[in-house]
């Protein structure tokens, strides 16, 4: 009959359905008993509908000659990593833009270990998305190395696998995004921490050695969950942003390549007039920047990384008009907004990445400058603070400053790329207060002599007062622009379309 398959035909369907989780039912049962998810499930969910492509589904692991080969075609299916290409938001950025790249490491296998054919399809993948500049999507999931695959018969230690080095060597090629759920351990973690933006489920565990590596060295034993866990891994910077669940982890990664893909049609913004009243009267009050920032963010678009890492500096991406944005924002809350060591890196490595892949960046500046004091400068304050002035000097998108209060000293000029004359266009809101130092501290050092020389408290202070409101008169925003170091002062309420009219000034969005 015309509708019965040749032999070789079903027994290539046979065989694929080995890999996946209607026939590897228990495993799905497993994942799911545990609150997990399944690789497929995953990748079903990351993806466009009907847009993947599968690379290397035969593989088993390396252990023919030690196991049944009919039970590896299952127990090892794909040999526990998932590749291939796809699209990725195709229905907001268009299929050209949506092209992507997707591994996914299944821990149902082998706990999601590294084995010779898995290291295979790792380094086909990563080939791949270099020869045709694709982003790359990887969950990391799983133990490291694999042990045990013992048909290879060939290598010692097997440490000529080029896996590592060509994921890293995408780096400011392609954009990647890593997701992990679960244990993340040895080989993993290292994929995990290599990638350009990490996200990282409550239930995760990720660190360089697992349990048995670490008592192999004599370094004691310890529980998997002692390893690593998400809120040590959170504070210290390791990973970007933290979701809920796999589910939200994959909605997050198609948000955050979604800024990379380019420009989406729809959008809206709220109403933009709130913004006049944000920063306090008072200028020794501190106010939310974050309302600042998704004030003027297309509703909805603005996602922050490591919030809780390096508080002093807010950094993520938005929306202005549909169009992608990196934005970094002082957040006076945190040490007054001033700018220490490990905000300094925060920054620099975030606009490094955004100056890669063509993101142009949105300073909102409120500093009184950069921290000082010897608890300061034993944190490598040297070295590190000038990390932001080497990823400014290094910027070739647009760069558009806008000072929401204090702009201090060298704090200030390395918000905005090294120099007030940096960015493509630099204004201040009203409340904008600028100088070569914090005014309180310029007062106190400038004028020690004449607050010395008056012996009543309550009149020192008042002198205090009085010559801190003089500077504030010649230092704020109108005298500052009105001497050219500033190229405006606006409504805070025009600030949305003022910062769209710079960067379209300047070529944004003006290439595909």
């Amino acid at each position: 009959m015309d509708d019965e398959l040749r032999p070789e035909l079903k027994a290539l369907q046979d065989r694929l359905a080995l890999t996946g989780d209607e026939v590897r039912s228990e495993a799905r049962a497993k994942r799911h008993a545990r609150g997990n998810r399944t690789a497929r499930e995953n990748l079903e969910h990351l993806t466009d509908a009907d847009s993947f492509i599968e690379y290397g589904q035969l593989a088993v692991a390396a252990q023919r000659n030690r196991r049944d080969y009919v039970e590896l075609q299952s127990a090892t299916a794909a040999d526990g990593i998932l590749t291939g290409l796809c699209t990725i938001n195709a229905d907001s950025v268009g299929d050209v833009k949506a092209r992507a790249a997707v591994i996914v490491n299944d821990y149902s296998v082998l706990a999601g270990t590294q084995g010779f054919f898995h290291h295979k399809k790792l380094d086909r993948m990563c080939e791949m998305a270099e020869r045709l500049s694709l982003p790359l999507v990887m969950f990391t999931e799983g133990g490291g190395g694999r042990p045990g695959d013992t048909d290879v018969a060939t290598q010692i230690g097997g440490l000529n696998v080029p896996s590592f080095s060509a994921w890293a060597r995408l780096h400011g090629k392609v954009p990647r995004i890593a997701v992990n759920n679960g244990y993340c351990f040895a080989g993993n973690a290292a994929l995990f921490g290599c990638a350009d933006i990490r996200i990282a489920t409550r239930n995760s565990w990720i660190g360089m050695a697992g349990p048995a590596m670490i008592e192999g060295g004599g370094l004691g034993q310890f529980d998997p969950k002692e390893i690593g866990p998400v809120q040590v891994q959170e504070r210290n910077g390791v990973i970007d942003i933290v979701a809920e669940d796999e589910a939200h982890a994959t909605e997050l990664a198609r948000q955050l390549l979604s800024y990379f893909q380019g420009d989406v049609a729809e959008w809206e913004c709220v109403d933009q007039l709130p913004l006049r009243d944000l920063v306090p009267q008072d200028r020794r009050w501190a106010y939310s920047v974050r309302k600042v920032i998704e004030t003027l963010a297309d509703t909805g678009s603005f996602l922050e990384l490591q919030r809780i890492y390096a508080r002093g500096i807010v950094t993520g991406f938005m929306r202005l008009e549909g169009k992608p944005v990196a934005v970094i924002a002082n957040d006076c809350q945190q040490l007054g907004g001033a700018v220490d060591s490990e905000s300094s890196e925060k920054a620099a490595r975030f606009l490094t990445l955004c100056n890669a892949f063509g993101l142009p960046v949105l300073s909102l500046t409120d500093t009184p400058g950069f921290m000082v004091g010897p608890a300061s400068e034993e944190s490598g304050a040297v070295r590190r603070m000038a990390s932001l002035f080497l990823a400014g000097a290094g910027l070739t998108v647009p760069v558009v400053a806008i000072f929401l209060r204090k702009g201090y000293g060298l704090g200030a000029m390395a918000m905005v790329g090294g120099s007030f004359l940096d960015p493509v266009y630099a204004a201040s809101w009203p409340t904008g207060e600028f100088g070569g130092m914090g005014l309180e501290g310029a007062v106190r050092l400038g004028y020690k002599k004449e607050l010395e020389a008056e012996e009543d408290p309550e009149k020192r202070a008042a002198l205090f007062d009085k010559l801190v409101a003089r500077m504030y008169e010649i230092g704020k925003a109108s005298e500052a622009a009105s001497h050219l170091e500033l190229d405006a002062v606006i409504d805070p309420a025009q600030t949305r379309s003022v910062v769209v009219r710079a960067m379209a000034a300047a070529g944004w969005g003006s290439k595909d």
